[in-house]
């Protein structure tokens, strides 16, 4: 068949061309503001992309439109598929009608975690030789692709609370009918189109409903939230993840920043992960996907091993480059809780050292002021904070730089951020930026002008 994508540079809907490209289809799609990683994975498969939404993409006819959720009426290309009563339908349903009924589907679903967790499951699965398929939010570098078929019965799945279409207000992740379910935390976000906190856990109970019974639900022991959503009824088997030695499995620090950790299954001591990632907030990721490994049959010990070899997806405290002793990372933090958990992390790593934080706040759900009491709390172990303001925000962030311990500067430039931040850095800081877009490719343009300041070249 012939497959046109709307909305196709999406991490999501990237994932799925890329599937339908390896179950035979041809693959064309469209979209704006195109950005690594998704747009080098688009073109390393070869797939014809056209730049906007002018009906004239759709000569010659495809034989299915998938419609991705950033798609609205008004569209011109989603109201030429309507008048013209073109075949339609959304990427989660596709993705099931094409590959999943006759999966054992593991998915990761929560709040923040949900793409490092199911890098690291596939990942797992993959080192013991069991070939999954999988579709993340991301590119995991163990793989270096976001998504693909695989031989085994297992596919590992980013399971987002998003809603599917503008047709389709369900969230994805009900489209996916796991055997294996995790679910690592529950907070209020996407509040462009979420009510209130009730409503998200309104749409987990629909996840939840979908395990059968003699699948397995892994949650956090504490998070009160995930709590309420399993006391509205569960039918499956669960496992808890916690401190306490009454939780199923639980992990003990021995370094503090996460490097190294015990990892405890029934009060057993079973093997210490030794890894490349920091933050206990991946301890607790590394956690939820041994569990759900092990119920996929995969020994906890391999699982372990595993993480030993396991590289982080791209956008987690990626490292962008390395100028005169200066750090650049890039990390899709996007929540006071994601941004508070990384620069603890990097905390931790670095210890006394200079933490400059460059962030943008891009989500619909920053943008509307839905975080801005909780925002500048996020920030406290950096040492200096740059915020960008972008120009279409419902609220003024003037009042976080007057509510922040740590300096905050703030502008309405990216190319003053740039020039602010590589005036004052010095050899030994770590430069992290957050957002989850493309931030005018501000990573680049920092390692760019701190070679020409300490270097000369690049």
């Amino acid at each position: 068949m012939h497959v046109h994508i709307l909305g196709i540079c999406g991490s999501f809907m990237g994932g799925i061309a890329a599937i339908a490209k390896s179950l035979g289809h041809t693959v064309t799609g469209s979209d704006t503001n195109v950005y690594p990683p998704m747009s080098t994975q688009l073109e390393q498969l070869d797939i014809e992309l056209t730049a906007g939404f002018d009906t004239q993409q759709f000569t010659p006819c495809p034989d299915m439109v998938i419609i991705g959720n950033a798609m609205a009426r008004g569209n011109p290309a989603v109201e030429y598929v309507l008048n013209r009563n073109l075949p339609y339908t959304s990427g989660p349903q596709w993705l099931l009608d094409n590959l999943l009924n006759d999966r054992w589907v593991i998915a990761a679903s929560g709040t923040h975690g949900k793409t490092t967790t199911s890098s690291m499951i596939a990942w797992i699965l993959e080192d013991v030789g069991l070939n999954p398929g999988f579709l993340i939010g991301g590119v995991p570098e163990n793989f270096g692709i976001s998504a693909r078929i695989g031989v085994s019965p297992f596919f590992v799945i980013e399971a987002d609370e998003y809603d599917s279409a503008f047709f389709d207000k369900r969230s994805k992740f009900v489209h996916y009918r796991p055997k294996t379910l995790v679910m690592n935390n529950l907070e209020f976000d996407h509040a462009d189109i979420f009510e209130n906190l009730d409503a998200i856990k309104k749409q987990f109970h629909h996840l939840v409903r979908c395990v059968p019974a003699n699948g397995t639900i892994i949650s956090p022991a504490d998070d009160t939230n995930l709590e309420d959503v399993l006391n509205k009824g569960c039918w499956s088997e669960t496992q808890k993840v916690g401190d306490s030695d009454a939780s199923d499995w639980r992990a003990e620090l021995i370094n503090a920043d996460g490097s190294q950790f015990n990892v405890w299954q029934h009060n057993k001591l079973v093997g210490c992960v030794n890894w490349e990632l920091i933050g206990d907030h991946n301890v607790s990721n590394a956690v939820m996907a041994i569990a759900a490994a092990h119920h996929a049959g995969v020994q906890t010990a391999d699982a372990i091993n595993a993480l030993s070899r396991f590289k982080n997806v791209k956008r987690r405290m990626e490292v962008k480059g390395e100028i005169a002793g200066i750090t650049v990372y890039d990390d899709f933090a996007h929540h006071p809780t994601a941004i508070q958990t990384t620069i603890a992390g990097l905390r931790h790593k670095v210890g006394d050292s200079r933490i400059i934080a460059v962030l943008e706040p891009r989500s619909n759900t920053m943008k509307m002021g839905i975080h801005k009491d909780t925002l500048a709390n996020s920030w406290q172990q950096a040492s200096e904070v740059f915020l960008f303001e972008p120009p279409n925000v419902d609220w003024s962030m003037q009042a976080l730089v007057a509510n922040s311990i740590a300096p905050v500067h703030l502008y309405q430039d990216t190319d003053r951020i740039i020039e602010a931040v590589v005036e004052l850095a010095e050899p030994g800081d770590q430069i992290l930026v957050m957002s989850n877009g493309g931030f005018n490719g501000i990573h680049q343009s920092l390692l760019t002008a701190l070679a020409v300041k300490f270097t000369n070249n690049i």
